[in-house]
């Protein structure tokens, strides 16, 4: 797959045509396999078997990638409005919500991290 010769815009459209083929082929694995795992979850996990087999190199889809990321807030506005629907719960329970948050997202970064660290090592290792 390679993209690099494509004007800046046909590129970004082209990368972000394969993370959907990706998301789409995830939610049929996932509807296929009945495990209670997002399509997107299930497409990542493709893409990170697709990058360890060497059949996409990482920086292919780096433009798609990161105007994903840049356009990330847009995600997220959908579950911050469903929080005017119930402001007595986050009233009452909002201290414990918090703390789940926290709480798993620092678990995230910590298993990350490890994750990150251990791949390091390996690849080192399997370099020499």
């Amino acid at each position: 797959m390679n993209l690099s010769r494509c004007t800046p815009l046909l590129r970004l459209l082209g990368e972000l045509a394969v993370l959907f083929v990706l998301y789409l082929i995830g939610g049929r694995l996932a509807a296929w396999s009945g495990w209670p795992i997002p399509a997107g979850v299930m497409g990542m996990a493709l893409l990170l078997v697709l990058f360890a087999i060497g059949a996409v190199q990482p920086g292919t889809l780096q433009r798609g990638a990161g105007w994903l990321m840049a356009q990330m807030l847009l995600f997220f506005i959908p579950a911050l409005m469903s929080l005017l629907d119930y402001g007595s719960l986050v009233r009452s329970e909002g201290w414990r919500i918090l703390l789940v948050i926290a709480l798993s997202t620092l678990l995230v970064m910590v298993v990350t991290a490890a994750t990150v660290e251990l791949v390091c090592r390996w690849s080192l290792r399997h370099e020499s």
